[in-house]
């Protein structure tokens, strides 16, 4: 498998001051043409922490590309040690990289200053690829420590990310890439530590040309993506198949996607509508709805019940229920479910009611939701108990919620 390093070079990376772009940018290109990306590294304006980063990487991986430090500036140090890392004796002047530099100055209006006129001069061993973005050229070392090729492109994003076609086209004119397919399955209802124990026996078996990652957030649940390296799609497809049976339920898309487009994917399919009643989750289920393209055609609309009153008044929740159980019941969120749904006359709705923040309320400790779904085949309620701050809670309430819905929707509860 052929495999690349990203070195991105610059005291401001480092310093929190710039957000490193190009790395994702330049990975995402590589790995969508068969090359494997092993390391993505910073490093800083130092001559030994960018030497010593590019003969580690050099060593590791047959490509290499750094992007930074290739500025008219004094602390544009790259050029220099490429130079000496490189065994160049002097510098040469590239008349392509020279017209670029005439050109770009006089279209801004500026002056051509020797120090821009510098930066046309490469090292001479260096091969060069026009940037026609910026003033800086591409530069291309080949085969450094004996094997492998290096490109050092300018740290500006737009000129790095601009570079990335020419450099592809030169890669895979001097290097043969593999087979890199990447498959996604997005799971959501159980903790990554219990859903790696689940299917253990599974992943153990894996072929060694194939990887699983585990990509967790809040609101999606669990992202799976089955990686194969230099292998072939159907054994890929047939790996994936057998995670799904045996993850069931639990599996709530084939693809990267979220549970409020999964939900709306049925709805749609099925002609089908749906309404929510939200106290606790204050709006949050009706915004993820909402965040979906085309979801007008399924989603009807939602109340935002935080007082007791617009419960009994609006939703129509019976005050005996209320004070018999209290808010945050079951009770109060099948009647909140069935009270949104006759409102809106939608076919399903879901409903929230619970603490978002840590403290309790005698009843229920911090963290407790209360989720109910109304439907054609009646009302169905979940409990469920999270202990994060309230910002983290109100998310992983509504993510809850959803998925509830889903399960009913498709029979499941």
């Amino acid at each position: 498998m052929l495999c690349a390093s990203i070195c991105t070079i610059g005291d401001e990376i480092l310093i929190g001051q710039v957000t490193d772009t190009n790395s994702g940018n330049i990975a995402r290109a590589l790995e969508e043409a068969g090359i494997h990306v092993r390391s993505m590294i910073s490093v800083g304006d130092s001559k030994e922490a960018i030497e010593d980063a590019l003969h580690r990487e050099l060593e590791r991986s047959s490509i290499v590309i750094t992007t930074g430090g290739l500025g008219p500036t004094k602390d544009d140090i790259t050029k220099a040690v490429l130079a000496r890392f490189s065994g160049s004796k002097g510098y040469r002047e590239d008349p392509g990289q020279l017209e670029m530099v005439h050109k770009i100055l006089r279209g801004r209006g500026l002056d051509v200053l020797p120090i821009n006129l510098a930066q046309a001069q490469v090292p001479e061993k260096a091969e060069v690829i026009v940037n026609r973005l910026g003033t800086a050229p591409i530069m291309v070392f080949r085969s450094l420590l004996g094997k492998s090729t290096l490109y050092a492109l300018p740290g500006v994003p737009h000129e790095a990310v601009g570079a990335i076609p020419a450099v592809l086209e030169d890669i895979l004119a001097h290097f043969k890439p593999g087979s890199i397919i990447h498959r996604n399955i997005m799971v959501y209802g159980m903790a990554e530590s219990a859903l790696s124990e689940k299917i253990a026996p599974w992943e153990d078996a894996l072929p060694a040309n194939m990887h699983l990652a585990y990509l967790p957030n809040t609101l999606t649940g669990i992202r799976l993506r089955l990686s194969s390296y230099g292998g072939d799609e159907k054994s890929l497809e047939a790996q994936l198949e057998a995670l799904k049976e045996m993850l069931g339920e639990l599996v709530y898309a084939s693809e990267d996607s979220t549970l409020e487009a999964a939900v709306g994917k049925l709805l749609k399919e099925r002609g089908e509508t749906v309404s929510a009643a939200e106290s606790c989750t204050g709006g949050e289920i009706a915004h993820l709805f909402t965040s979906v393209s085309g979801s007008s055609a399924y989603f009807l609309g939602s109340v935002t019940s935080y007082a007791v009153t617009v419960k009994e008044k609006v939703l129509g929740v019976p005050a005996v229920v209320i004070r018999d159980n209290g808010v945050v019941s079951s009770e109060v969120a099948a009647a909140m479910a069935e009270g949104v749904r006759r409102l809106t006359g939608s076919t399903y709705s879901v409903a929230t009611t619970g603490l978002a923040d840590k403290d309790g309320d005698g009843q229920n400790p911090g963290g407790t939701v209360w989720i109910g779904v109304s439907g054609p085949r009646g009302t169905r309620t979940v409990k469920y108990c999270y202990k994060n701050d309230r910002a983290r809670n109100i998310e992983r309430f509504a993510a809850s919620a959803l998925n509830f819905l889903r399960l009913y929707i498709e029979n499941r509860i």
